[in-house]
């Protein structure tokens, strides 16, 4: 099978899915695979909330649902718990939806995800002998192996041309779902956290592709091990879903490093924030650092942004 599939089956079977296990995946306790942003708690929904609120403009947030996608539940049998679970804010009304319940938006929103797009699965091809040929992933001997797949590839984005042996990791299913999010009748803000790059930078700078797998905290490549278990993602194109969100009617979609996001957008509760935390070292002002320093959070994830006007 392609490793679009492979990878469908691996996070997303409901038997023995990754993200269909009942346990913790999120957080720095044992058992737990990777932390994200929301780990360092309520201190990114109230810089969220913020941001937000600023990049509205002149609109009433009072007349605002925020909607965030694919929240996690913090714990096995538990609900999922969104970032503005005990926050205060200004919007009218908070939904969480799961990962995996159907997304439907109408009316004004603020429509919120982190590190969604990055969950989906991703195809991968390889440039060989002229044209890009798709990898798969087969068993031999009881034990998965990658393969090259023997069927034409025909695929409109790829570029004509690619260095021998060049690996791309394509997250088609992430720009289908953004495109089935903005679709939808409604109108206001749409923002996202998670990691990616250029078109250019992907077809130049990663010639063995960006696909890694997590398990434990530890990063891997090997992407085969463990099915069900680990983690798999790759970067994100910011190209390919900019281009989605202005096909949708949204206003210059805008990538920028979570650092310079929430300086730019949330500065005076970072001002607020910084004077009331100046004289201590509390778990709020750690949470500050580890969003926004260049060495943990702040290089590392971008945050994608547009409106689109009633």
């Amino acid at each position: 099978m392609d490793f679009a599939r492979f990878m469908g089956l691996a996070l997303y079977d409901v038997e023995v899915g990754y993200y269909r296990a009942a346990r913790r995946r999120v957080g720095r306790g044992a058992g737990t695979d990777f932390y994200t942003a929301s780990t360092s708690g309520a201190v990114f929904g109230e810089l969220i909330a913020a941001a937000a609120v600023k990049l509205l403009g002149n609109a009433d947030p009072r007349e605002f649902t925020f909607g965030e996608i694919g929240a996690e539940a913090p714990g096995p049998g538990e609900p999922a718990r969104g970032i503005l679970a005990g926050v205060e804010h200004p919007f009218a009304a908070v939904r969480t939806i799961p990962l995996g319940e159907e997304i439907k938006f109408s009316g004004p929103h603020v429509v919120f995800a982190n590190e969604l797009l990055d969950a989906q699965p991703f195809d991968r091809f390889v440039f060989r002998g002229d044209r890009w040929r798709r990898l798969g992933v087969a068993e031999s001997d009881g034990r998965l192996v990658e393969i090259e797949m023997p069927e034409p590839c025909n695929e409109p984005l790829l570029p004509a041309h690619a260095p021998e042996g060049y690996i791309l990791d394509a997250p088609f299913a992430a720009s289908a779902l953004l495109d089935q999010i903005a679709g939808q009748p409604w109108t206001g803000l749409f923002l996202t956290c998670d990691y990616g790059r250029s078109r250019h930078e992907l077809l130049t700078e990663y010639p063995a592709g960006t696909a890694r797998a997590y398990h434990r905290h530890q990063q891997s490549n090997d992407l085969l091990a463990r099915p069900g278990e680990q983690d798999l993602t790759c970067h994100l194109c910011w190209d390919w879903l900019a281009d989605i969100l202005r096909g949708r009617g949204f206003a210059q979609p805008t990538v920028e490093t979570q650092e310079a996001f929430f300086v730019k957008h949330a500065g005076s509760y970072l001002a607020a924030a910084s004077a009331a935390e100046a004289a201590r070292l509390s778990p709020r002002k750690l949470a500050l650092m580890q969003l926004l320093h260049p060495a943990h959070l702040g290089q590392k994830f971008q945050v994608l942004h547009a409106l689109r006007s009633p």
